[in-house]
This record gives C-alpha cells, sequence and structure tokens, in this order.
C-alpha cells in the first residue's frame, strides 16, 4: 500500500456533552476522497471551542475490541483540556501514532472541571495525520 496525504476527515463539530467515535481504521472515508482509512498515521489533534462558555474537551484512542458508549474511558485518554469561548488547543504528537485494524479515535466535550454546565459548548475537531490507502 501507499501512503496517502490527504485530507483525513473534514472539521467534526461536537455540541453539547457528548462522546463521539469521528475515526474508525478500516470504516471511515477519508474527506479527501480518496477511499476508506487504513493504517492512520494521526499527527496532531486540533481542537476549537466556538460555544460561549468554558468546557473540558478530550481525545481517546480506542483498541479495537472496544465500542464508543456513554462517557469516555479514561484508561484510554490522550488528553483533556479546559477550553475557554473561542479557545483553542493543538495536540502535537512528535512521532505519529499509528492506528490499525478498527482502532478508533474517538473525542469527548464536557463540563469543565473548574465548574460549569457545560451544555452550551460546541467544539470543533481537526485531525490532522496521513494514512495507506
Amino acid at each position: 500500500m501507499a501512503l496517502k496525504r490527504t485530507k483525513l476527515l473534514g472539521i467534526q463539530a461536537v455540541t453539547g456533552i457528548a462522546t463521539v467515535g469521528i475515526l474508525t481504521v478500516g470504516t471511515t472515508q477519508t474527506a479527501g476522497g480518496v477511499g476508506i482509512a487504513s493504517t492512520t498515521y494521526l499527527r496532531s489533534v486540533i481542537m476549537h471551542n466556538t460555544g460561549l462558555a468554558t468546557c473540558t474537551s478530550s481525545v481517546y484512542i480506542y483498541p479495537s475490541s472496544e465500542t464508543v458508549s456513554g462517557v469516555g474511558k479514561t484508561a484510554y485518554r490522550l488528553a483533556r483540556v479546559d477550553l475557554s469561548s473561542n479557545e483553542t488547543y493543538f495536540l502535537e504528537i512528535n512521532y505519529p501514532l499509528v492506528l490499525v485494524n478498527q482502532e478508533k479515535l474517538v473525542v469527548e466535550v464536557t463540563a469543565p472541571s473548574s465548574g460549569g454546565a457545560g451544555i452550551g459548548s460546541a467544539v470543533n475537531y481537526q485531525i490532522i495525520g496521513d494514512t495507506d490507502i
């Protein structure tokens, strides 16, 4: 297989309190229109809070054996950060994280650890990386 530099996903918007699987290796169609993402090399995740209030944003990598339901499982969490309104956070990985075989990239928006409801939150996620097609 050839490495294809492509847009893995378009901007993924998560509104309110939610846990969402946004990329499943071997299932998710790439935004670049070149096929289904197989072996994927995750380089960074950009998170931007477009909501009116502070929220907590988390990023997880789930193994193929896990399903996405309820709240995120802390054993698989890569990052958790409080985002104020209009704040952007870059999760940058020095060496690409390799995802294979139905592994999942999961994002979560929750109430901030500093207090508040978090229900007016809206976070945009942009995934940066490469994939084998």
